[in-house]
């Protein structure tokens, strides 16, 4: 049995961080029923690329072991659904733009007056109070409203996206801890509770250290491209045949990597010897290094300074990263057979429980492909839902 077993999910969330969210307590056993509007639904379903209508990539990485039910919230009947399954649930994650859950009447404050032992997450851009609450936010804005992007790339460079997703991705994860604990808190109380986040605070909790910075020095820090404003030679560096990433974190490292190197002279010289030392003079430090580094290839350097400990890796595509026999040994992917698409790989929680092998579930939900069948468990009868789908109250 999974942790999560007999829990229920109501998610009304979309996009990537409450998605994310709802699908990792579908993969620790909790049973999700995703509410969509009507026409597209999550509007992750129309980005591609696709493996099928509906089902974009990113929709496919954060929505499997959840049921889809769509339902217009806009009308008096549709609201009444999702009371009635916020009635039966333990969870209600939502992602609306500020005061819209209110209108829509799955705010905290309206779902546990219908079930006082619910737990209420909301998730939003900007947080729901301060000037800027009613401003939308992806993950892209944050990076730039929140100074992350200021900070990011080659000095000199124009301004760049991290690809990944960070802002959105660790609010989701930040959602669940408050999930988690809140489950835990109602074991005690009896109570539900509310749980509110935001890329915004996600983005500044990310931050933590280049904010203790600038608090420490009081000046914007410089773009370091692979680099760390604090570590030398902490970087990317080009040897004979492509690029490697070299992280000497500490002096220990630098003597080894000096030993290695053919740099001994260097150990203890005054400009070199500590790391501090090493960050005060960057530039003719990275200067010496890359002259050595480029007279031998990645192979090479990956496989020596390894074996002496010095941390180092090429610098992957994904296609070699997915190629090396170490990222097969986590696994952390688990495949599933969609039954609309074929075969598909998906990437599983980042963490194992009682050391047991990950498993997929149930493959990402169609559009209110569960709709009947939910509203079925409800006790609607089969005219009772035909009358609410010809008058456009659920798909």
């Amino acid at each position: 049995m999974k942790p999560l077993t007999g829990i229920k999910v109501l998610d009304l969330s979309r996009v990537l961080a409450g998605p994310l969210c709802g699908q990792a307590l579908g993969d620790l056993g909790a049973e999700v029923i995703k509410v969509e509007s009507l026409g597209l639904g999550d509007e992750t379903r129309g980005w591609p690329p696709f493996r099928g209508e509906g089902l974009g990539a990113v929709f496919l990485s954060v929505n499997r072991n959840k049921r889809s039910i769509a339902v217009d919230l806009k009308t008096e009947e549709g609201r009444a659904l999702v009371h009635e399954l916020a009635r039966q649930a333990d969870v209600a994650i939502e992602s609306f733009g500020t005061g819209v859950a209110e209108r829509l009447g799955i705010d905290a404050a309206t779902l546990q007056g219908v079930n006082e032992k619910l737990i209420h997450c909301s998730i939003s851009g900007f947080g729901r109070e301060g000037p800027l609450r009613n401003a939308p936010g992806y993950d892209v804005i944050l990076q730039a409203f929140a100074g992350v992007m200021s900070m990011t790339g080659d000095e000199g460079g124009g301004y760049i996206r991290s690809p990944i997703s960070p802002i959105d991705q660790m609010t989701g994860t930040h959602a669940i801890i408050g999930i988690l604990a809140a489950i835990l808190e109602r074991q005690v109380t009896g109570k539900g509770g509310t749980i509110k986040v935001s890329l915004l605070e996600t983005a500044l909790a990310l931050q933590r250290y280049n904010l203790q910075s600038y608090w420490q020095l009081g000046v914007q820090p410089p773009k370091c491209g692979s680099s760390h404003e604090s570590l030398c030679p902490y970087q990317a560096f080009e040897a004979a045949d492509g690029p490697i990433m070299i992280g000497v974190a500490n002096d220990n490292l630098w003597r080894k990597f000096c030993k290695l190197a053919g740099l001994e002279e260097v150990v203890d010289h005054p400009k070199f010897r500590t790391n501090a030392d090493r960050v005060a003079n960057r530039a003719q430090t990275i200067a010496m290094v890359q002259a050595v580094i480029a007279t031998q290839s990645v192979a090479y350097w990956n496989e020596k300074l390894g074996m002496v400990g010095v941390p180092c890796s090429p610098i992957n595509t994904l296609g070699q990263l997915l190629a090396h026999p170490h990222t097969e040994a986590t696994g952390m992917f688990v495949d599933y057979v969609h039954p609309a698409v074929g075969p598909v790989r998906s990437v599983g929680q980042p963490f194992k429980l009682n050391d047991e092998a990950r498993e997929a579930g149930s493959p990402p939900p169609t559009h209110g492909q569960h709709t009947q069948e939910i509203l079925q468990e409800l006790g609607l009868s089969a005219d009772q839902i035909e009358r609410l789908r010809t008058t456009n109250v659920i798909r």
